[in-house]
């Protein structure tokens, strides 16, 4: 495919990537006056990562309005967020997209989605925004190579068309390694990406006829070398071990930490998030009212799935079939045991939560982040999760895609014209 014919000449921006961050970009710079935008996208097409992601629901953003809250769901750049999320966060991601249309809804647990529930609704949004601002999008355009010229100038190569130049360049690539390529060969330094958002396969895992089974404010705690991280929330068994929310946050701070120590580590699981003596206080107190009752048939715990719990049961060596006044001192504390301080190794790492979320990439030190250009290299501009920053499950890696991408397409807009873009 070749670029259209003005693009023979002197591209004043060129957008590496298809993605959100990406089209963000383009579409800011393009409406901030840019008057000429290319997007170049290496597959055949475009925010395929959107229209995959939550299911084919594309959970959008979070609702979480404070910028100060906001930036404690990224386990890396946090800090260096604050400044981004300050000028374009949760709320002006939620008024950008229904600005051009598409009306988003916020669930129970914060979770932002379309009305519709489709992310094929979002990937509309966002291409009919490019093509009503004049950004020319084009697919299976893998670009090899990016030289920085004189005067702040750019010549891009690329496989799918002529090579060409361009004033300004974004690199907006997503966790591929070909962005990485393009800004090492540049001069940039990388933090190696190691994967964040995945469950954990448990050794010896005893649970596993329970697969499918989610229970809320399970507190678990991994237990690494020299460090500890604790959460929460909802857990989700599956056949090797587990996941779900509280799981996904977790390995996503402990994501370095589990890298190096090849995914070996210990998990402590407390079913009930309570300490001994409040469980056992529990307990007792319905082994009075429901004295008469076996086991197997009733448990002082509602959330429990009748299955789950008899699984705990056998797993204390505790007859099913005894009534509550039968059960002994002894198998109440190994009861007890079971349910607040179930210990497990962990031996490895499921398949990711959230489509491909790396922690890692390129260093932020690097990056002046108001504007999201490069320190580096004068004209080059990042944004999305080509940078070493990574959120949790949630919306939150969205969210710094559009943030991102929003702060780099005003502020090229601004550099080539500073009458042409607002502050």
């Amino acid at each position: 495919m070749e670029l259209p014919l003005f693009f023979n000449q002197q591209v004043d921006l060129t957008v590496v990537g298809g993605g959100p961050a990406g089209f963000m970009a383009a579409i800011t710079a393009a409406q901030s006056g840019v008057a000429s935008v290319v997007l170049l996208e290496s597959n055949a097409k475009t925010l395929e990562k959107v229209r995959i992601s939550g299911g084919g629901r594309c959970n959008v953003t979070h609702a979480c309005w404070d910028p100060g809250e906001l930036v404690t769901n990224y386990p890396r750049g946090r800090l260096a967020l604050m400044s981004a999320f300050s000028r374009f966060a949760a709320g002006d991601a939620v008024n950008w997209f229904e600005d051009k249309g598409l009306r988003l809804i916020a669930e129970q647990d914060g979770r932002i989605f379309p009305v519709s529930n489709s992310s094929s609704d979002v990937v509309t949004c966002l291409r009919n925004a490019a093509k009503a601002s004049g950004v020319h999008f084009l697919t299976k355009q893998a670009v090899n190579r990016v030289d920085s010229m004189q005067k702040n100038r750019f010549f891009i190569s690329s496989k799918g068309s002529k090579p060409f130049e361009s004033k300004k360049v974004l690199l907006a690539t997503g966790s591929h390694s070909s962005g990485r390529k393009i800004a090492q060969a540049l001069g940039h330094s990388i933090v190696n990406p190691v994967p964040s958002l995945f469950s954990l396969k448990l050794d010896s895992f005893s649970l596993s006829i329970c697969s499918g089974v989610a229970l809320d404010n399970v507190k678990i705690t991994l237990f690494t070398d020299d460090k500890s991280f604790q959460e929460i929330g909802r857990v989700l068994i599956t056949h090797q071990g587990l996941s779900g929310p509280a799981v996904l946050r977790l390995t996503a701070f402990a994501a370095r930490h589990l890298s190096k120590l090849n995914y070996k580590a210990r998990l402590s699981v407390n079913w009930i998030d309570s300490n001994y003596d409040s469980a056992r206080s529990q307990l007792n107190n319905f082994r009075y009212t429901s004295s008469r009752s076996r086991l197997v048939n009733s448990n002082p715990f509602s959330k429990f799935p009748k299955r789950f719990w008899l699984e705990i049961i056998k797993q204390a060596k505790v007859d099913p079939y005894i009534r509550w006044a039968e059960l002994s001192s002894v198998n109440e504390k190994r009861l007890l045991n079971i349910l607040i301080s179930n210990s497990y190794n962990v031996f490895g790492k499921g398949p990711y939560g959230e489509e491909f979320v790396t922690a890692g990439g390129v260093r932020l030190d690097e990056i002046n982040m108001t504007t999201m250009e490069s320190l580096v290299v004068p004209g080059l501009y990042f944004a999305g999760e080509l940078l070493d920053i990574d959120g949790i499950t949630g919306g939150f890696n969205f969210q710094h895609c559009w943030s991102s991408g929003w702060l780099a397409g005003k502020a090229i807009a601004n550099s080539l014209n500073p009458y042409l873009s607002e502050n």
